[in-house]
């Protein structure tokens, strides 16, 4: 079935990713863009230029959207961030949300982070706030939690693979080490498309081990 999605952080490192996969598979698309980024949206995709710290700016452009999809955060999170993550993450969720319900989107799919963890308690607490706006909506919603997605520019970690695969064979650290896990970019492509496609009727939580095993289509 084609879904009409508005991606808010579209422009950005899994986004830019997943809007060309969404107009491949026959959907439509609008996505909102800042000014000046406006050449980093797609041919295709429907281009809404506006605010993503002010709903008034975009939320018109909700409407006849059946699935909103909130992709914007801080770029390479880390523990000295934790500001940002409050001015960014969580405020431009917040309107996102506050937009999507105003228009009785049938579908909010948002991107968090697994939890809990041991560092980056600030990321986590933002995001964790942000599940907890779109809760109090009723929207029905797929949150996806990865830990750290594998991909240009973000390479580091894949040194620590070898160390995940120990954890993963040991009894005390299995369960943390899979919920924990690295993902790859294609990986979470796959997890927001198969998302998109396949709204549930209340709530649903995708975790590291499933955003490994999804397949788009």
């Amino acid at each position: 079935m084609t879904r009409n999605v508005f991606v808010a952080g579209g422009t950005g490192y899994v986004g830019r990713r997943l809007l060309p996969m969404l107009l491949g598979r026959g959907h439509r698309v609008r996505a909102l863009a800042r000014r000046g980024s406006e050449s980093k949206v797609p041919p295709g995709c429907d281009l809404v230029v506006g605010d993503p710290f002010d709903r008034r700016t975009f939320e018109d452009h909700v409407d006849g959207c059946d699935t909103f999809v909130q992709l914007v955060g801080v770029p390479h999170p880390s523990p000295r961030k934790a500001q940002q993550f409050l001015d960014i993450d969580l405020r431009s969720a917040r309107e996102s949300i506050a937009a999507a319900a105003s228009h009785g989107t049938a579908h909010f799919v948002y991107v968090s982070v697994a939890q809990p963890a041991p560092v980056m308690r600030a990321y986590q607490s933002a995001r964790r706030q942000a599940e907890d706006t779109l809760a109090v909506t009723g929207l029905a919603r797929t949150i996806v939690r990865p830990w750290y997605v594998l991909g240009p520019g973000h390479r580091w970690p894949y040194a620590l693979v070898p160390l995940y695969a120990l954890l993963e064979r040991l009894p005390a650290t299995r369960a943390t080490a899979r919920r924990l896990g690295l993902v790859t970019l294609p990986q979470m492509v796959s997890t927001l498309v198969h998302a998109v496609e396949h709204p549930p009727e209340r709530e649903r939580l995708i975790e590291v081990p499933e955003i490994r095993a999804t397949r788009s289509g």
